[in-house]
């Protein structure tokens, strides 16, 4: 792709732009025009005003805002209203007589043997619930008429109460919507200034407790999305902006910023997704079909995989036990960044995580504020970390400030602030290996058969011990590894997904039918893409099916062509697929559950630049110094040789001991692991025998 490329949508902005915002950094790339070279920033979140971290990452580019032609955004605001509790005040409006199904839920219990577990809070008590009259039956029939009188009974007890948003979820809806649009009517005339979901129009899907749970999702976070999208709009619009503008999507693509603000229970899961993507495009580029993706950031990591090229992909997520009933990456988020802090438990044992120092104040070793020893701090004080490189180009660590941090919990336990900072980087270590293994051992996979590809600002600092514990024969760290999420922004393709209902078995499904069915979703995708600039080519439209044995539970999703389905076809894929993701076929009838599309517009990708070779003219890599790392209590200090990854060019070899230290994070390999730059710039880190 040509970086000086202009499209006739906006001509004279050639460059791109994505901008990821963490718990403690925000993330930015820039595609530069006209070289195709990606240069990678990393400015503070903040927290207290959320579009002011975005700007200063705008500031941190090489151009101005107004030459930036598309913009992709990934952010945790939603999910960060979930975790605080501190979304709109939301009512949910159902079918009378079924009231209660959001707050029942499934009436499972997960945890069977923990008697100190608690249901985690709802978003809202039953207070806060109401009941219409009306009601359809699965086949879209009408049973009981809308009862136009008792919904605005419903409407004006919500606008006296004064609620900010409300979720609309009536019975099979997802076969006959008309009832929640009338709904929708009620309240624009009786509680005008109420923010409305309706079920339907974010899943069309049967299941009620899903989709209310989904609906309250969306409601809970729309009024919080809606009011920070509009002001970073304004801000950028002030700035020049006038590009396209794209968020990021728990399914691992975007979306614009329009349907953000409609549905913005997407993008509630989609803070690690740009790194899976980067993940599929690097597995690509360097031949490696098979990776464990580990993303350590400051606040948390995320663990994923990647599979004969492809990410994993769920058709249902969760938060906290609440069902999100939308395409969402398969990924494993534990409590284990940056910032997570060390703490002991009421058995006295030593503890790291699952809280977090967070952007304010951090960790100690920071210097603003922070008190309390963290994962950073740790890290610094055995020297994984240094304080002569500034984290970030601006943010210079104080060892001094991170030993007295530290300090006073190694005194409770009796221990050297070496040794404390030690046991904290192996708990941490330990934790991550559990999300490794959760992705992989647990569900049959064997982490030996996977490389690991590492990001994050953390991920380079624990990825070599978490191979070696799980026999992971070689680590990737990518190019740009403590912004790769927002690299992998830059190449997310704008999605949209659309499904509908039909139990029935495969035998008994009418092609035609289904094929009806597809084409009037395709028709509305194309229309959606068409409004966001995409049209012709750059439009591809996919078919699947969501298929299992009669009176199981769980399906599998399998990919279809156009044109009429053929079922023996069908049936044989299903037993492929069935035996590859759960071991074993039956004799069971097969039967269809869900009819889905995916409608992609597809953007420009940015290459990878590749890395100019080593010659003789350049001389041999030089490396930085040697800094003493605590290894354990018997060797306190061991010499780690010291390398500049910005120094580094293709072909160069680096034998551990070592710690290879960038703009944006730092790698460490120990004695027997040996390090190989590619021609991408990758660190391909062959793990030795311990």
């Amino acid at each position: 792709m040509s970086t000086s490329e202009q499209t006739s949508e906006h001509p004279g902005r050639t460059a791109r732009v994505a901008i990821d915002v963490g718990g403690t950094f925000t993330d930015v790339v820039e595609l530069l025009p006209g070289t195709g070279a990606l240069r990678f920033e990393k400015v503070p979140t903040t927290p207290d005003a959320p579009t002011r971290g975005v700007m200063a990452g705008f500031a941190a580019t090489s151009g101005e805002v107004s030459a930036v032609r598309t913009f992709t955004h990934g952010t945790t605001l939603g999910l960060n209203a979930l975790l605080t509790r501190t979304g709109a005040r939301t009512a949910v409006v159902g079918t009378r007589g079924f009231r209660d199904v959001y707050l029942l839920g499934r009436t499972d219990r997960r945890v069977n043997f923990d008697i100190t577990y608690r249901k985690p809070a709802a978003l809202l008590e039953r207070y806060d619930t109401f009941e219409v009259t009306e009601r359809s039956w699965h086949d879209g029939s009408v049973v009981t008429p809308f009862d136009r009188d008792d919904a605005a009974r419903v409407a004006r007890t919500v606008a006296e109460r004064g609620y900010d948003a409300v979720a609309v979820c009536f019975l099979h809806s997802y076969a006959n919507p008309d009832h929640e649009l009338a709904m929708r009517e009620v309240l624009a005339e009786l509680a005008p200034g109420v923010t409305v979901t309706l079920s339907h129009e974010l899943s069309r899907e049967y299941r009620e407790f899903e989709r209310t749970s989904t609906a309250v999702l969306d409601a809970y976070v729309k009024p919080v999305v809606r009011r920070y999208l509009g002001a970073l709009e304004g801000e950028l619009e002030d700035a020049g902006f006038g590009g396209r503008f794209l968020m990021t999507r728990s399914g691992g693509g975007a979306m614009s910023a329009t349907a953000a603000r409609e549905q913005p229970v997407s993008l509630i899961l989609s803070g690690p997704a740009g790194g899976v993507v980067g993940a599929v495009a690097l597995a690509e580029a360097l031949g490696m079909p098979d990776l464990i993706t580990i993303d350590m950031g400051g606040t948390s990591l995320d663990a994923s995989l990647v599979l004969d090229g492809e990410p994993v992909l769920h058709q249902g997520a969760e938060f906290e036990g609440m069902p999100i009933n939308t395409p969402s990456l398969y990924i494993h988020t534990i409590g284990a960044g940056g910032g997570s802090l060390g703490w002991l438990d009421a058995a006295g044992a030593l503890q790291v995580g699952p809280a977090s120092a967070g952007a304010v104040p951090g960790p100690a070793s920071y210097g603003r504020g922070g008190d309390r020893p963290t994962f950073t701090d740790a890290a610094l004080a055995i020297g994984y970390l240094g304080t002569e490189a500034p984290l970030g180009g601006t943010l210079r660590l104080d060892a001094e400030l991170a030993r007295k941090a530290l300090q006073p919990l190694a005194q409770e336990l009796g221990l050297s602030v070496p040794a404390l900072a030690r046991g904290m980087v192996a708990i941490s270590t330990t934790k991550i290996m559990g999300a490794v293994r959760a992705i992989t051992v647990e569900v049959g996979r064997d982490p030996k058969d996977f490389a690991m590809l590492s990001f994050g600002g953390g991920g380079g600092l624990v990825a070599v011990d978490v191979a070696v514990e799980l026999g992971i024969p070689t680590v990737v760290v990518p190019p740009g590894q403590g912004a790769f999420c927002a690299f992998g922004m830059l190449l997310a393709d704008v999605q949209h997904d659309a499904s509908r209902t039909v139990v029935v078995a495969l035998a008994d499904l009418d092609p035609a039918e289904a094929d009806g069915q597809w084409r009037a979703m395709e028709d509305d995708a194309r229309a959606a893409l068409a409004e966001e600039g995409f049209e012709g080519p750059s439009v591809v439209l996919a078919r699947s099916l969501d298929v299992r044995y009669a009176g199981q539970e769980h399906s599998v999703t399998l990919a279809v062509g156009e044109g009429a389905l053929d079922p023996a076809r069908v049936a044989a894929d299903f037993a492929a697929l069935h035996e590859r993701q759960y071991g074993h076929t039956m004799t069971d009838p097969v039967e269809v559950t869900t009819l889905r599309l995916r409608a992609t517009g597809v953007v420009d990708k940015p290459e990878l630049p590749r890395l100019r070779t080593r010659t003789a003219a350049d001389g041999p890599l030089q490396r930085d110094g040697v800094r003493p790392v605590h290894v354990s209590d018997a060797d306190p200090a061991v010499p780690y040789a010291l390398y500049t990854r910005e120094a580094m060019l293709a072909g160069d070899e680096v034998a551990g001991p070592a710690v290879v230290t960038e703009h944006t994070a730092t790698t460490v390999l120990h004695a027997s692991d040996v390090l190989r730059v590619g021609s991408l710039g990758e660190l391909v880190i062959t793990v030795g025998q311990r």
